[in-house]
């Protein structure tokens, strides 16, 4: 009985240890717009995390490639699909916990005051892992 409990007990242990990886994950977004007069300035920002990243064998840097496709959904639910979009590659001597993205883009006059949704769809390039995430746009004069 006390090797079953030592081994039950061990297996515990050793499993527990084991290697945890985060869930690749978007978080803490944000999005506002400057009155430019006649245009808006949209600024949008998402942080994510739990993305893979790749270790350069000659300087030992860390390195992450994140795709962001931002889509702009108006007040009558119409889409206006990569409204924003890039790719941002990340580096560092050590290991990378998470990475803020930003879009920025205007609007021109044809579009109204009214609540507006930002979707930030985000690709990790190292291990094709995809999520969406979304925030409210308020344009106000």
């Amino acid at each position: 009985m006390k090797k079953l409990i030592s081994l039950i007990l061990t297996l515990l242990l050793i499993t527990s240890c084991g290697k945890k990886e985060d869930k690749f994950e978007a978080f803490s977004t944000e999005a506002f717009a400057y009155d430019l007069g006649g245009s808006w300035e949209v600024n949008a920002t998402v942080r994510i995390k739990g993305f893979n990243q790749i270790i350069d064998k000659e300087t030992g840097n860390y390195a992450a490639t994140i795709s962001l496709i931002v889509d702009l959904v108006k007040p009558d639910s119409s889409v206006e699909a990569g409204k924003f979009s890039y790719v941002h590659t990340e580096t560092s001597k050590e290991k990378i916990s998470d990475v803020g993205l930003e879009a920025q883009f205007v609007l021109d006059s044809t579009y109204q005051e009214g609540i507006y949704k930002i979707v930030f769809h985000i690709k990790d390039a190292n291990s094709d892992q995809h999520t969406s995430i979304e925030t409210d746009l308020e344009l106000n004069k």
